[in-house]
């Protein structure tokens, strides 16, 4: 039987590089492009006209957002692979902080469709009057909107094990470990916040989630340009 032939960690952190840059773009897209320029904060009657007017550009942002999570689950095991050599249990945990944060995220996806439904012409929505019908779609983006703040608690967690990794490896930068548990601290700060003290939360957006934005996009371009130091990753991975 011919012996399997490993993907090598500077192959398998190129397609890491490219997998967190589709995930970053495509939830830029739907943060920024879709849901910035179609929902009006405080505004149920405004939002339900947007949306009504542009419900492809609604649909294709609840697309990208799911292909952002699709690619979540390839650059978990890249991370995991990458990573395992530092510690593989961390590395596992962190995994597994990724793993709950996309599941949680990708479940609430599906108030973004209510919301859609909610706008629609079938017979059964004729029960409740358009002011209620506004008001329960402007209730579900905002649910959604939650539900993302409770999923960062579990990505932030994430970040803060990957991040430790990344610093003590020895094959990828010191600096971009510190940025990525900075991007930890940002997130978990910003979804409490955002639980505990929701004008608290509405004063520090978007500017706590920007530190967040720095650490992630360099670890991507990093991955993505310069990898990984191969002979230090395989002294690594040779020890464990």
């Amino acid at each position: 039987m011919a012996k399997q032939t490993e993907t090598s960690p500077q192959t398998l952190a190129r397609i890491g590089g490219v997998l967190y840059l589709l995930i970053i773009v495509t939830g830029l897209f739907g943060e920024m492009f879709v849901r910035g320029k179609l929902v009006v904060s405080g505004d149920a009657t405004a939002t339900a006209s947007n949306i009504t007017a542009s419900q492809v550009l609604w649909r294709v942002g609840v697309a990208g957002d799911l292909i952002m999570h699709v690619c979540d689950i390839p650059l978990m095991l890249i991370f995991y692979v990458l990573l395992r050599p530092v510690h593989k249990t961390l590395a596992l945990l962190g995994v597994l902080f990724n793993l709950v944060q996309t599941a949680a995220l990708v479940a609430f996806k599906l108030n973004l469709l209510v919301a859609l439904f909610l706008l629609g012409s079938a017979d059964y929505l004729k029960a409740l009057e358009p002011r209620q019908l506004n008001a329960l779609m402007y209730l579900f983006i905002k649910a959604d909107g939650y539900g993302f703040g409770i999923g960062l608690i579990f990505f932030g967690c994430a970040c803060l094990v990957f991040g430790y990794l990344i610093r003590k490896s020895g094959y990828l930068p010191r600096t971009i470990g510190v940025l990525m548990q900075i991007a930890g601290v940002c997130y978990l700060t910003n979804s409490f916040a955002l639980l505990l003290a929701p004008t608290v939360a509405d004063a520090m957006f978007p500017a706590i989630l920007i530190p967040a934005f720095i650490g992630e996009l360099s670890f991507c371009l990093w991955l993505l340009v310069k990898g990984v130091n191969v002979p230090k990753w395989e002294e690594r991975a040779a020890g464990t």
